[in-house]
Order: structure tokens, then sequence, then C-alpha cells
């Protein structure tokens, strides 16, 4: 790798760690004054003092684009003065119980714990099993529903005697698409939902609970959108109910309640303790996870100042805010455990039985999980096996796209995984089946993946967006059943793939359809919770189809080492590759803008706009902040007269959360700011700008996932290394087609985070769905 001509190391300096994350603001002193929270994001931010772009996953305590560390177990203990009092309390009045546990074995407390654990379920279950209580306790609505169904069980009364018009027939079960060729039936239009904004009483109410309580007004906008008509009268009884807004602290919070409730309350609280496990399991879903192991949520809950953790999860289990799982052995097996202590006690030996991990999750991830497994199940069993794409296969341009084009003949599901030349196989499926006649489509997350699909298919309307396809802006449209017109979708870019969009999508789709899940795993996962392409691939459930087209050029051969945790030194005669040394944040800043400007489009022909600047994080001295304010100064410099923003300046605008569209300003009126995203003139209302639109010159490796550019330049100040990772690098380098420059500050934390520092696991259900589902044609 070689540097560009005139480029030199710059003057030694040093960086402040953007990684450190900045004091919990504390609320030692009263009610809630921190900020109100950070509204950059789209659709709703973490914390307020992590500022993040949108579209951004979560990164707690930091700016580092890192959204899979582990959220619950890294919380810092509550510093408030009433906190550490009551952990002191609490530790104080344990020191007497200390003594006697301490006789007790690991292995004994375990077996406790377990009995204890399996009594609960027992009971739950004798509670289910039972007979339905009579009724005396209901009244209104609910007793007239019980009297009803009980006269027609009886057969006392008719069914037909409780409606005032006859029933509607059942809905027939969804049929198999319709053989290609047959013309399809127009699908009315839709109209979109309606804004419901908050009445301004509602407003006004809100306001004035949060002013009592001392948290700041500007909380009232998103606290009604997030409690709705009813906020006020929530949080007066439940001050807690707070911590649901996004943006909202523990200890903003709990500030707010003192506020209100005087010493009505404390840490044990039971709305102080759910909410936090609420709050907990929605932050751990920013991060990726749908599930959290529970004994984290209880270590959490105790640096929270919770004095009985296990009583404050089980409390919020039978609220109802989390549900309760269990991974491993069945629970009735823990009957067993028993039996085995007596068996050593005999000297017999027995195995001990696995332990049963318990997870606990928020409904809408366990329903979408649980949603989306039955569904792949179904795509599995429900298609034609005996396709014979024989010939299709034998004309197809290499022996990875026969492969795939054979699997997907024989198979309703299939998992095709490779890298940016393996993009062609999944093209040439495509092409395969809709010259058999077929309704097929692929489908991808940016526009700039549509268009190089489309070409690679060499059809301008066999490739859609994700988000046109289920919106019904793109494709064919859906069927008198409410399907997707499709016989075969391929989904590419699959690890950007979320639980809930996963669940929407395969729901959409007929039986008989065939789905292709086709990404590489290498790359950064999903913006929302779940890990859906790999928990695919690791659960084996369907057919896997592992392409062997390497990518070509230094690009390709420094991306595909980097995938098995190796930093090549690779040759690049023509420069495609260059390393820029850089000693501060400040130098690389400048270094950047110097590539961007004039290096590159000297030495490669590639303009400013065709160069694509990827850091680590939005903050930081070398963020995408810093980094967009310095390129527009150069290549688009003005005062920013709409909004900040100016004619030409090149804009990500994130229409919902997760998605980023890039884009270049138009112009601005009373109606909005006028963007152009990809060819399709787009107005983002003067009240969304804010919040929806951030200057692109600069993004994060997650906002530019999916896709590439001609040039890309990776800048890699000092303070990134806390945030680089395998997956990091992997994506970030190889969004460049022609050309990569790395802005290199790092020393060694680049070769260290590539052989060392691999994905962040999410802990998800979805893997041990799959396994559990009856799929006798499976791949072994």
């Amino acid at each position: 790798m070689t540097a560009l001509p005139g480029e030199t190391p710059g003057t030694v300096g040093t960086d402040t760690p953007q990684g450190a994350e900045p004091p919990a603001a504390t609320d030692a002193e009263g009610p809630a004054h921190a900020e109100a929270p950070d509204t950059e994001e789209s659709g709703g931010s973490e914390e307020s003092e992590d500022a993040r772009e949108p579209g951004e996953p979560a990164a707690d305590g930091s700016e580092v684009d890192t959204p899979g560390a582990d959220a619950p177990t890294g919380d810092a203990p509550d510093g408030t003065e009433a906190g550490k009092a009551s952990a002191g309390d609490a530790s104080a009045g344990a020191e007497g119980d200390a003594a006697a546990a301490a006789v007790l074995s690991e292995a004994q407390a375990e077996l406790a714990a377990q009995r204890e654990l399996r009594e609960r379920i027992a009971k739950r279950k004798a509670e289910k099993d039972g007979p339905v209580a009579a009724g005396t306790k209901l009244s209104g609505t609910a007793a007239d529903l019980l009297a009803a169904v009980r006269a027609v069980e009886s057969g006392e009364k008719a069914g037909t005697e409780f409606f005032d018009s006859p029933a509607a027939a059942p809905a027939p079960r969804r049929p198999a698409p319709a053989p290609a060729g047959q013309p399809q039936r127009p699908v009315p239009a839709t109209a979109a939902p309606a804004d419901l904004a908050a009445s301004p009483e509602a407003m006004d109410a809100v306001r004035a609970v949060l002013t009592e309580g001392g948290a700041p007004e500007a909380l009232a906008h998103p606290a009604t959108g997030t409690l709705g008509e009813q906020a006020a009268e929530l949080l007066r009884a439940d001050p807690w109910q707070l911590l649901a807004v996004p943006g909202v602290r523990p200890e903003q919070a709990d500030g707010f309640a003192r506020a209100l409730l005087g010493a009505a309350c404390g840490p044990d609280d039971g709305r102080r303790t759910s909410a936090l496990v609420g709050w907990l399991l929605e932050r751990a879903a920013l991060q990726g996870h749908t599930a959290l192991d529970a004994e984290a949520v209880r270590a959490a809950l105790a640096e929270r100042s919770v004095s009985d953790p296990e009583e404050a999860v089980r409390n919020a289990v039978e609220e109802g805010v989390v549900l309760v799982f269990q991974e491993g052995a069945d629970p009735t097996e823990l009957d067993a455990s028993d039996e085995d202590q007596e068996s050593e006690d005999t000297g017999e030996t027995a195995e001990a039985p696995e332990p049963v991990q318990v997870l606990l999750g928020l409904d809408r991830y366990a329903l979408a999980e649980e949603s989306l497994a039955d569904g792949l199940a179904r795509l599995m069993n429900a298609c034609e096996k005996g396709a014979d794409w024989a010939e299709a296969a034998a004309a197809a341009p290499s022996p990875s796209a026969a492969e795939l084009i054979r699997t997907a003949a024989a198979a309703g599901l299939v998992a095709h995984s490779g890298g940016e030349a393996a993009r062609a196989e999944p093209a040439a499926l495509i092409a395969a089946a809709r010259g058999l006649g077929l309704r097929a489509l692929g489908a991808t997350h940016s526009e700039d993946g549509r268009r190089r699909l489309a070409d690679a298919a060499g059809a301008p309307d066999a490739a859609v967006t994700l988000a046109g396809l289920l919106s019904g802006t793109e494709g064919p449209g859906r069927d008198g059943d409410g399907a997707l017109a499709l016989d075969l979708l391929v989904v590419l870019d699959a690890p950007q793939l979320d639980v809930e969009g996963a669940a929407v999508l395969v729901e959409a789709l007929a039986d008989g359809a065939r789905l292709v899940l086709s990404g590489d795993p290498g790359v950064l996962g999903s913006a929302g919770a779940g890990r859906v392409f790999a928990d695919v691939l690791a659960a084996r459930a369907c057919p896997q189809v592992v392409s062997r087209t390497p990518d070509p050029g230094p690009i390709g051969e420094l991306v595909s080492g980097i995938g098995i945790g190796e930093l090549l030194q690779v040759e690049a005669p023509g420069k495609e590759v260059v390393i820029v040394p850089v000693r501060d944040a400040g130098e690389a800043v400048h270094r950047t803008v110097q590539l961007v400007a004039d290096s590159v489009p000297r030495a490669f022909s590639i303009p400013a706009t065709d160069t694509q600047v990827i850091t680590v994080g939005h903050g930081g001295a070398a963020g995408t902040r810093v980094l967009n304010e310095a390129l527009k100064q150069r290549l688009n410099p003005g005062p920013g007269r709409f909004g900040g923003f100016d004619p030409g300046d090149r804009v990500i605008h994130v229409p919902a959360p997760g998605r980023a569209v890039p884009g270049v300003v138009r112009s601005a009126d009373a109606e909005g700011l006028h963007l152009e995203c990809a060819g399709v003139a787009v107005v983002v209302p003067q009240e969304r700008v804010e919040s929806a639109v951030r200057h692109g010159w600069a993004l994060s490796a997650h906002q530019a996932a999916g896709m590439r550019w001609p040039a890309a330049v990776v800048v890699l100040p000092g303070d990134a290394a806390a945030g680089l990772s395998r997956p990091w690098v992997y994506t970030a380098f190889g969004r460049g087609e022609l050309h990569l420059s790395v802005v290199h500050g790092v020393d060694q934390a680049l070769p260290h985070a590539v052989g060392q520092v691999p994905a962040q696991e999410r802990t998800t259900r979805l893997r041990p769905l799959l396994e559990a589902l009856p799929t006798p044609d499976a791949a072994s």
C-alpha cells in the first residue's frame, strides 16, 4: 500500500478519547434538571447525552458506532446520594444474613433456586389447567361475554343470537401464487394514516405535570407521543412512566418522581423497578438484543439501588412489562435434579441436567421472532420441491450461480452468503427464474443496491428497495389476498434485516413462494433489534449456498483478509489502496478534506461527489459532525439559510429509524426542504428537517452499509480506537469500488481490532425457535 503524492505525516498530538462516557446527570439536589433528550435521531434516541445521528444504532455512553455492546451489565451504579444511601442501608442490613448464607455451597444454592423456579412453574401450569372461576369478580361487558359463552357451550342459545347481522364467512387460507402470466388483480390504493397530534389540552396538562416535577417542558411533545392523550394522568400516577420517553435517564426519572411523590417513593417502589426493567430491555433492543438474560437484568437493577432484584423482576413479569422465556432443558426436566442428588448420595453416577437459561423480553420482539420462525417454516414446507430448473442452472454464468439456482428450485427458503462479487449470483437466479416465466424480484435496502442489482440482472424492473416493496410504491403490488404477487423473492444485504422488518416481509409472502436471503456475514448487523440472517445460518434450518466467487482487485483482497481476521499488506500498483498516516484529529480532518477535494480527483479522476467519507462515530474531534462541517466549507460553502443547509449540500435523509437515504438539497420554501434522492424529489416538512436530515459528506459505517461509491475515504483518528471491530473495518473498507484511502491514526489498534475484536454477540431467540421447528427437509 502506498501514499498519494504530496501526502506526509503531520505533527504529534493527542486526542480526547471518543469512547469515554460522559458523567451521568445526578439527581441528588432534586428533580430532573438535565437537558431535554436529544432530538437528532428520527424515531427517538436513547439518551440525552448520546447525541446520535438519525439511523444510527445506539451505543450507550459514547458516539462510537458499535451497537452490539451489552447494555445492562455495563451501566454505572447510581451515583446519586439517595441511591448510595439506599445501597448502604441494604448492605448493612444484609451483613447478619451473610454469615448464615456462607455455609451454603454454590451447588446447594443453585439447587434451591431451581426448586423455587420449579414450584413457580408448577403453580402457573396448575392455574392454567384448572377450571375457570365462576366469574363472580367480573362485571359489565366482561360478565355479559362470559354468560354468552356459557349459554352457547351448554346449547341453551345459538351463537347467531348474539350478532346483529349474520357472521361473515371465514377468511380462506392464503393460496399459492397464481401461475406466471395470469393477469394481476388491481389493488386499491390505501390512504396514508393520519398523523394524530395530541390535543392542546393534553399538551397543556403534560406541561403542567412536567413543570411540577421539575422536568423540562420540552419533554411534553415526546411524552404525549409516547404515552398518548392520557400522558398527564399516567405521569401523575406513575412518574417513572417518564422513562418510556426516548432520551430520559433513570436518574432524571427518579428526580421527577421525588418531586411529585415526595417521601412516598423509594428505590424499591414497584412502579420504579418495573419501569427500570422495561427501560433496560428497550435500551438493549437499541443495541440489537431481542431478549436479555434474567441474571444480567438483576445485576443491572442491583446497580440501580434495587435491594431485591429478584422480586423486582417477578413484579415486572406479573405486571406484564416483560415476558419470561426459558432456553435449554425443558422446565419439567428440573424435577430430575432432586433424583440426581439422591443418586449421588447412594453412590450412583447420574448426569446433572444442563442449567436452564431464563431470558426476559419485550412482547413486540417476542411476537416478531415467533411470527418470523413460523413464517419461515411455512415457506420451507409449502413450496413445490420438484421444480426442474436444470436447464437454467446449466446456463448460469458461474458454478456458484448454478448451485444457487439448483438449490432454490428444490427449497422454499435458501440462505446465500458471499462478498460483493457474489451479488452476481442472486442476480443470475432472478434472471433465470424470470426466464422460466416466474414472478421473480430482488429487494435491497438502498437505492444504490437496487441500481446495482438491476444492472447485474439485466432488467430495470428486476430490483426494488425493500421499503418500496412493502409499502406498495415499488414492485408488483399485492394480490387479492394481500400477499405479494411473487413466486421468488431474493433479499440482498440480508444482515441488515431486523426481526420486526423480517417478520412483516415473510408474512407478506404467499404459500408456495420462495425466499432467498443473500448477504455477507462479515458486515455490520442491522440497526434494529435481532440478527435474522446470522440466526438462520446458525440454525441450519434451510439449505445454504456459500459463494466461491472472490472479490477482485487489491480492495477485494484486503477486505477478504479482514473477514478472516487478517490485515494483509496488499499490492496496489494502481494506488487502489492508499494509507495516509496522521498524528492527531486535526490533521485527520485536514488530510480528509485534501483527499476528497484534491488528491483523489487529481489521481483517479473521481469527482468529490463520488467520494464518500466514513468515520467511526458522530462526535469527537474527527467525527461526522466535524468532518461534514469542514467538507461543506470546502466543497459547498454557504450561510446555511435553509435550517443549516444550502442548495447543493450532500445530505442523508432518514424517513424512518434505521434507514439512511443519500440525497442533495435542491431548494426550500414554506412547504419544507426539497431534496433529490436517487433521482426522486423528496420534500421534508420544516418540522422534520432537524430530526430527519443531516449533512452527508461523512457517514458512519452503519449508515454506509449496503451502499458503495467509486471512492471511499475511511477516517481513523486516535480517539476512534475504542470503536473499532472486525465487522466495522470490514464494512467500512468495502465501501469503495475503485479506490480506498485510509486516514490512519490509530497505530496498532487497527490490526488488533481486525484480529481480536469480533462482532458483539446479540441475545436473540430466533435460532432456538428455528431449531425447534419440524422441518424434515432442512439441510443437515
